[in-house]
Formats: structure tokens, sequence, C-alpha cells
């Protein structure tokens, strides 16, 4: 190890340009080796809970690395201690959740970032990290035709990478907070925000995290609304909850539309519900509609997908992540906004030791007042290095093999009398789910379909997940396994191994 010592300080073991080049190759060559036996690894963790703590010390060391040698039993504990603990998101018969892509262009861009070391919170700390993320961001929204109001070259829009779709939502709420109050709404109003039943959770953590909301349970300033047949917002029962509100004395503020929810990637009607707004004075006031497309937002890049969008020109802001399905590692949230004036006068704070001269110009953007940390990673450069790298045309074959995937999966699921398909396929998701019986119960069919998914699941062959979709038109409640096709390395020989694996454990 190299050593500085300054005035009879004692040395830090920092390592060496050559040392630490040695090093990283060997660790991007484990990387490498790690993609290359993803298929080895049962895809979800086989241990119990407390196996991987109890292989850690209970003390931090008190000395450091030896050279090389310590370094090898980092290495040799990343075999032993690490391997065994992770559910292998990158391995090609990962098909819970959503996908959480990885690509090596993406993981390069990582590198890089980390190895700069920029903390990019102001134009003038690195005036490259902003803007290369402002033309990155505006790159992407060409790509997925998001209207011009959206991009920087237009008077009041703009996008910023968020690190989650869930932070874009509580920024899109405490935006609209204050344009709100802007209008006119006073500072104790009794505010009121809406989603489907449907809408990620990050809508009522967003609410309860700027004091909207007064915890999990407040159905009164989080109002959650019904779906219909397809899992989609009902715009008549929107309809019905503001004026409700309004009469009671209320303050309707922010809707947030799904497109591509997570149980079942159900797409919410985004123009009906704007004239929802504008038809109960909501938009006149204020109101923001935000539009959550976390998963689904990705295959807009497809020219086929882009009537989701139907509607979103009328929107206040919009986000997808293409850490999702768009293989730019986690995180990397999309965030757009066709009002970033409500942003900055949200979440703007200037003390004078931030106070600079490009600032005062008001010609630069500084990102810091775009979300609610101060500090901001250089992660534009990941998503520039998977848009060099891909293109449009790569990128538009990676989503579209997907969905022809689904596609293929959707019909084996069909052709087989023992399953049924629980929703209609929604890109690359299919819910699907074990037939009742006759004279069978509804538990009873929970409960056959709850002990397949376990079996499938504990063979470590492949790792699906569950969800409970909704009551409707005199349907109870039922559980269901989705199959979500989205990893960087999936082929269509995984996904049929997975379709043979649950038909064999089905019986």
């Amino acid at each position: 190890m190299s050593h500085d010592a300054r005035d009879g300080d004692e040395a830090v073991p920092h390592l060496s340009p050559e040392e630490f080049r040695k090093l990283g190759h060997k660790m991007v060559d484990w990387i490498a080796d790690y993609w290359s036996r993803l298929e080895s690894f049962p895809v979800r963790s086989q241990v119990s809970p407390g196996a991987i703590a109890s292989k850690l010390p209970a003390h931090p060391p008190e000395e450091g690395l030896d050279g090389e040698q310590g370094w090898d039993a980092i290495f040799r504990d990343l075999e032993d201690v690490v391997l065994p603990g992770l559910t292998h998101w990158q391995s090609p018969s990962f098909f819970a959740y959503f996908p959480a892509n990885a690509s090596g262009p993406a993981v390069l861009g990582e590198l890089l970032s980390a190895g700069l070391g920029v903390q990019g919170m102001l134009w003038s700390t690195s005036p490259a990290a902003t803007e290369m993320e402002t033309r990155v961001l505006d790159w992407l929204a060409e790509l997925t035709a998001l209207p011009a109001s959206f991009r920087s070259t237009s008077a009041f829009g703009g996008g910023v990478i968020q690190g989650t779709a869930s932070e874009a939502t509580l920024v899109a709420m405490v935006a609209a907070r204050e344009r709100v109050r802007r209008h006119g709404a006073p500072a104790d109003s009794r505010w009121v925000a809406y989603s489907s039943t449907q809408a990620h959770s990050s809508v009522l953590k967003a609410a309860m995290l700027c004091g909207v909301a007064r915890g999990a349970d407040d159905t009164v300033h989080v109002r959650q609304i019904e779906t219909d047949a397809h899992q989609a917002l009902r715009p008549e029962v929107l309809e019905r909850a503001i004026r409700e509100d309004l009469a009671a004395g209320r303050r309707p503020f922010f809707v947030c539309a799904s497109l591509g929810t997570t149980s079942s990637g159900a797409f919410d009607p985004v123009r009906a519900v704007s004239a929802v707004m504008e038809r109960t004075g909501v938009t006149a006031a204020g109101g923001w509609l935000h539009v959550d497309a976390a998963w689904a937002g990705a295959a807009l890049i497809c020219p086929e997908h882009r009537a989701l969008l139907d509607g979103v020109e009328v929107t206040d802001s919009f986000a997808f992540n293409p850490h999702k399905w768009l293989l730019t590692n986690f995180d990397c949230n999309a965030f757009y906004t066709r009002d970033k004036r409500a942003l900055l006068d949200a979440l703007s704070v200037t003390p004078e030791y931030l106070r600079n001269a490009a600032s005062a110009s008001g010609a630069v953007i500084d990102y810091r007042d775009w979300q609610v940390p101060l500090g901001r990673r250089f992660r534009a450069l990941k998503l520039w290095f998977v848009l060099r790298h891909y293109g449009a045309r790569g990128l538009r074959a990676h989503v579209r093999g997907h969905i022809r995937m689904a596609e293929h999966f959707e019909s084996w699921v069909s052709a087989d009398g023992r399953f049924e398909l629980a929703a209609p396929r929604s890109l690359s998701l299919v819910c699907f789910r074990l037939k009742p019986l006759s004279g069978e119960t509804p538990e009873a069919t929970d409960t056959r379909n709850r002990a397949l998914l376990e079996r499938v699941n504990a063979t470590g062959k492949l790792f699906l997940t569950h969800t409970v979709l909704p009551a409707v038109e005199g349907r109870p409640p039922r559980y269901v396994l989705r199959m979500s096709i989205g990893g960087t390395y999936t082929k269509e020989r995984h996904v049929r191994a997975a379709w043979d694996a649950l038909s064999a454990t089905a019986g």
C-alpha cells in the first residue's frame, strides 16, 4: 500500500493509482464472470434470516487490509458471504416485481461517475454534469415522444434525473401544493390528493412526508379511487370524490394517474382525468396532474405504443424509470415537468455559501432546486453511455423482444385448460392463475395458486411474485401470479423454461 504521511501524522493507507488499477481490473473481471454464471445460481436467495449477519464480525476491523493478499479475503467473502445472500435481479429467469436492468455501458458509466466523484448540486460545481443531464433528458423526451413543452427548450419545461419514481411523486406533490397556494389557497388548507386503488404506495407515502396525510390509514386526505374491470381509475368516481371534498371545504390539489400499475400494468385514462379536473375547477385553482409511468414509460420509445401518451400534453409532470426496463442500472428516474417555476418556488433554498455568479445570472440550471436533497451524483453519465451504446434502434429491439416473449407466454396460458389470464396482458407483464375447480371456494383457489408460486420459487430455477386484484363485477378479490419479463439477458428459452416449470408443478 502507498502511504501519505504529513508532519508526523500516522500514514493513511490509500490505494496508489497502480494498486487501484490492478484491483479495478480484478473487480471488473469478477463482475463479468458473475454475469456469465448467473444461470448457475438459485434466482431467489435460499438463506434463512440472520444467515448472512452470522458470517460477519460483530465489531469493525481495527487494522486495514495488508496488500493484495488482504483484498483476496474480500474476494473470497464476495463468494462465500455476499453471493449466497443475493436474490439475483440480473438473472435471465428473474420474472418478479418489475425488472431492474443493468448493462455493461450503464455499469461503466456508474464506475466513471464514482471515479470522478462529482457533486453536481449546482451548475458551477460541475457544468458538464448539469448540461449533459439537460441534453440527455431532452434526448429521452424526444425518443419517448413527450410533447415539446416538457423539454428544456420550452419556456417553463424541462427534465431532471430523480432517484426513483417515488421521489418524483413527492417532488410533484410538493410543487403542486406550492402552486395551489400561489393561486390563493391558504397555507392551512385541508389538502386532498387522489389516485386509483391500484396506484403505487408512493403516492400515499409522499402525502405523509409533505404533511397532507395524517398517516398510512388516512382516507380523507388521500382518496384512492375505485377502478374498472381492467383496474384503471374510473373518472366518474374521481369526479364524485372531488365534488364531495369541495363541498366539505377541503382543497383538492393533486391527482396521480398511473400508466402501468404495479399489480397488473393497468393504464389510467389520462385525458379523461384531466377533463374531470377542468370541470370541477381543480385545474383553474392550480391543481396538478402527475403521470407515474415508472415501468411502462420505457415502451414509449416504440412508436406502436405511443397511444399510451394520450392526454399527456395537458398534464403537469411525467416520470418513468430507465432503471427498470431501459438498461440503465438503479437509480435513474426521468422526471419531466411543464411548470419548473412551481418546483423552484417549492424547493429553492439559497444560503450564502451556495451563492455564486452563475446562479445569480439566471442563465444556468441548478438541479439542487429540482429535488429534495441538496447533493447529487453524476447519474447522467450512465444514461448517456446507454443511449450512445444501444441507440434508439437497440433500445426498441430490447423492449419489443420482451413484449414478444410475453405474447408467447400469454398464448401458452390461454391454451392450457388448467390456467386462466387474470387480466389483459400489459406489454411484457402477464397476470395469470390456476382456474377455480368445480365447486371450489375462492379461498381454496387462492390457496392453490399461493402453493404453486411457493413451490416454483423454492426450486431456485425462476422467481415470480404475486398480487391480489380487487373485486370487480361481482367477483371477489383474486390472488394471481405475475410474469414480468424484462431482464437484460432474458431469452425466449428462459421464458419457455419458466412455463414448463409452472406447468409441471401445477400437476
